[in-house]
């Protein structure tokens, strides 16, 4: 199928000059596709809200390039901070969906997860959310096939773990794990029967090709990922990519709108940068088939949207009230 004819059906067989060719478009021609895309699969006036927190903070020992949690990168200015107590974390859930928030993801700084009293708590945490009526999602790194089956029972929705960039330029962001770690949990996750949240990162120096790299191996995938967020990377002093320049705003919204056309039935959270988005550089990345946002004063460690941000942008997506002045329409 020729990336000029995209007709919106789902594919698993996606190559990564199709999905270049898709990303080179004009852009407001990129844009009107997705859009379509994404209004015959999805209500384009639902963004869903999303709720992150960092349960278990720092001293992980893994090397990622990009975050401020590895106990590899000692120049962050970090406080590490044990796994928190299961009733303060559904306090903090309960705040969230009376915030608005559907779903709540929980994040712990682990390599991989371990049996014992920190994984029962974990799973405590799973059954108090859905017992609130929100969904469920955590990210604790690997997980071996009977953790994920009790994470299934304890009814969580959907667990997060990232490929971060395309698997030619992975090695250049994490040295601790393999690309094919990443990918033997997102098996071990569906065998299981939990939804898949997995995403990645821009803006880390990587090359076009490794976007779309990253997106081809995701739509790869069968089924697609439930959920993708599409990060901009936050640069975080102390870290290796300190110095990384801020992606073009416009660059994540081809990103976005590319993601769209090859991840048609797939929520698209907007993550990670967005706090440095302005809300018409948003709308446009909800008009390219971002359909979901994280709400909060941070997302893990990193600074989010502000609250009041945030009231204006939904404010403003909202169905406009006529003023009433008087006069009789023209």
């Amino acid at each position: 199928m020729s990336p000029h004819h995209e007709d919106g059906a789902v594919r698993h067989d996606w190559t990564t000059q199709e999905i270049e060719a898709l990303h080179d478009l004009p852009l407001l021609e990129l844009v009107g596709r997705a859009n379509a895309v994404h209004r015959r699969h999805h209500d384009p006036n639902r963004i869903r809200k999303a709720s992150l927190l960092s349960v278990k903070t720092g001293g992980c020992p893994e090397d990622c390039a990009y975050c401020p949690q590895s106990a590899h990168h000692r120049g962050v200015d970090l406080t590490r901070d044990r796994l928190m107590d299961p009733a303060t974390v559904l306090a903090q859930a309960a705040r969230a969906k009376a915030a608005g928030a559907e779903r709540f993801c929980m994040g712990a700084a682990w390599r991989q997860v371990r049996d014992g009293a920190e994984f029962d708590a974990v799973v405590a945490m799973v059954e108090g959310v859905r017992a609130l009526g929100m969904e469920a999602c955590v990210t604790l790194g690997m997980l071996k096939a009977h953790q994920a089956a009790r994470l299934a029972a304890a009814g969580l929705t959907a667990y997060n773990h990232n490929l971060d960039t395309g698997p030619d330029f992975y090695d250049r962001i994490v040295t601790t794990r393999r690309y094919q770690d990443r990918l033997d949990t997102l098996a071990t996750v569906r065998e299981a029967g939990i939804g898949l949240c997995c995403g990645g990162i821009v803006g880390m120096g990587e090359a076009m090709t490794d976007r779309a790299g990253l997106l081809q191996v995701l739509a790869g995938l069968a089924p697609h990922p439930e959920s993708v967020p599409i990060n901009a990377l936050v640069p975080v002093e102390g870290t290796p990519l300190a110095d990384q320049p801020r992606i073009d705003p416009l660059d994540l919204v081809r990103m976005v709108a590319t993601a769209r056309l090859v991840l048609p039935t797939s929520i698209l959270r907007l993550s990670a940068g967005r706090a440095q988005l302005g809300r018409e550089a948003q709308i446009l990345c909800f008009l390219a088939g971002a359909n979901s946002v994280f709400a909060g004063d941070t997302l893990l460690t990193t600074p989010n949207a502000e609250h009041d941000d945030d009231e204006a942008l939904f404010a403003a997506l909202a169905p406009r009230q006529s003023a009433g002045t008087g006069h009789a329409p023209p």
